[in-house]
Order: C-alpha cells, then structure tokens, then sequence
C-alpha cells in the first residue's frame, strides 16, 4: 500500500485491555494419501522416471518428449533450446505411454522437505500444494514491501525483530485504536492480539477508490493454519452514540492472507461518513473480541 504511516494507540474501556501502542504499516476420486511403507518402494521408483533433469520437479501431463525420448518439465521446456540430456531438438512428440503410467504414480507433495508427507495423483498435485500447511509462510504485514517466507513457528519472531512498531496486546476483548484515521491516501493500521495461546493480527486497511471516495476495511487473521483458524470467532464492533456497527466471522489464517478477503469485501467494510459518526478527533476505536469455538 501507498501512503503516509501513521502510528496508533489501542486505548481500553474500564474492562478493556489497555495498550501501549499500535503501529499501522505502509480422472480419481481424491487420493490424497499419507505415505507408507506398503507398496513405497515401487510408486518410488516409478516417481523417479517422472524427475526432470534439470529442476529435479516432476515431468506431468502432457508429458512432451524430444526425438530421442527423452523428457522435461513444462517449465524448464520454455527456457531451453535443446535437450538437456542428449542436446537434439526439442519437438512437440507426446509421449502417451508415460502419460498413462502418470495417472497410475503417487508423487509426493514439493514441500516433502517442510515435513508434508502426502502422495498425490498428479491431477491432484497442484491444488493441494497451493493449499498445503507445509508450505512456506509469508510475512503477514499488509501494505509492506517484506519478501521474508518462513516456517509458521518462525512468524512471530520474524514479526518481533522485523516489525518492531507493531503492538501486541494480551487477552481475548480489546480496543484497538486506530489514529489520524483522516490522512489522505491508503492507509494500514496494524496491531497484535495475543489470547488462549495464540497470536492474531488486527488489520485496518483504507483505500482510495474512486473520485476521491475512501473506504475502510477491517478484518482479524490468526498466525497459524486454516485448521486453527476453524477453532475461533472474531467480533469487530464500532460503537458511538446510540449507534453500533458489528462484524463476526472466522479469523483468516495467514496462509490465506486478507488481501482477497478485502477485495470480496468478507470483513467489516465502513466509508468516511461511518467513520465520522464513530471517530474522537480523528481517532477511531475498534472493540476487537475473539473467542473459541
């Protein structure tokens, strides 16, 4: 995001959690299967035709061969002018055998090495990687340029020694309190909520739309995995003078991220003239409170 970064402050009611600070930031069924020694060694070394020799990834349909049968893998395909193995010519011969035996092989999931010990027929391969718990974590912060990837258990420490400015706060009902909420341009205010040994991070994001209007998008996600996240309930609630806004959802999980949760609108979503009716010069305070399902 683009745009001045204020800093917060997360103020409580007399049974709120007070704070510091917050700082805002610029052709199967399904096979999926966990692997076991029956049977392994054979589907292994079926696998091991399918290794491309130059990404060491699997050759998948369609499965293209060059004249001498040889075989690569779609994406190394593109950037090679020859054949690896035996430097002739790449053509467009599809190899139907291998394809076939494709359909019958169990690979394993490329992030085997991040402890997913699942096999998968190649039709299933890319969805479930897309979604898999084992793949590498990004870093959270919306609206910054950190390209940190990681393991879950090393999320908060990244956020601690990375992103100092972000406040957390203890216990499961809070106020956050977002500052200067009128500064011109997109905006995130960011903070930390840690309660019933987990950690969630509260994001304000304002956007500038069109002719000027501005809307805010407020939304909770959980550092951790989507299973996780199926285990707690969020409530995001603005209150003013005989009027209250209320949103409750599950927290998103950070392998998600919020991006395409604010883009459908899946969070509480407010405009400027809503934001004044519940601001104190310039400041707006969210009730934030999670609990378990």
């Amino acid at each position: 995001m683009s745009g001045k970064l204020p800093f917060g402050a997360a103020s409580g009611g007399s049974d709120r959690k007070p704070s510091r600070a917050a700082a805002p930031l610029a052709g199967a069924t399904s096979a999926a299967v966990a692997a076991s020694p029956s049977g392994a060694g054979s589907n292994n070394e079926l696998a091991a035709l399918f290794e491309c020799p130059v990404c060491y990834d699997y050759v998948l349909p369609p499965i293209l061969q060059c004249q001498s049968g040889h075989l690569v893998c779609s994406s190394c395909r593109s950037k090679l002018t020859c054949c690896p193995t035996c430097r002739g010519t790449l053509g467009n011969i599809r190899n139907l055998a291998m394809e076939k035996v494709a359909t019958t092989v169990m690979f394993p999931c490329k992030y085997v090495s991040s402890g997913c010990s699942v096999l998968l027929l190649h039709t299933e391969k890319a969805n479930h990687e897309e979604a898999c718990e084992c793949r590498p974590y990004q870093c959270p912060c919306p609206g910054a340029s950190c390209k940190w990837q990681g393991s879950l258990d090393q999320v908060m420490n990244h956020l601690t020694m990375a992103h100092k400015s972000i406040t957390t706060l203890q216990g499961e009902d809070i106020v956050f309190l977002a500052t200067d909420i009128n500064l011109p341009g997109a905006v995130d205010w960011v903070m930390m909520q840690s309660c019933y040994n987990h950690h969630f991070m509260l994001v304000l994001e304002k956007q500038e739309k069109y002719d000027g209007h501005q809307q805010f998008f407020a939304i909770v996600q959980l550092i951790g995995s989507r299973k996780q996240a199926e285990s707690f309930a969020y409530r995001l609630e603005l209150n003013g003078h005989r009027r209250r806004l209320t949103w409750e959802a599950t927290p998103r999980s950070i392998h998600e991220g919020v991006s395409s949760a604010i883009l459908k609108s899946d969070c509480l979503v407010f405009d400027t003239s809503i934001a004044q009716l519940f601001a104190d010069n310039g400041n707006l305070g969210i009730n934030v409170t999670i609990s378990m399902c």
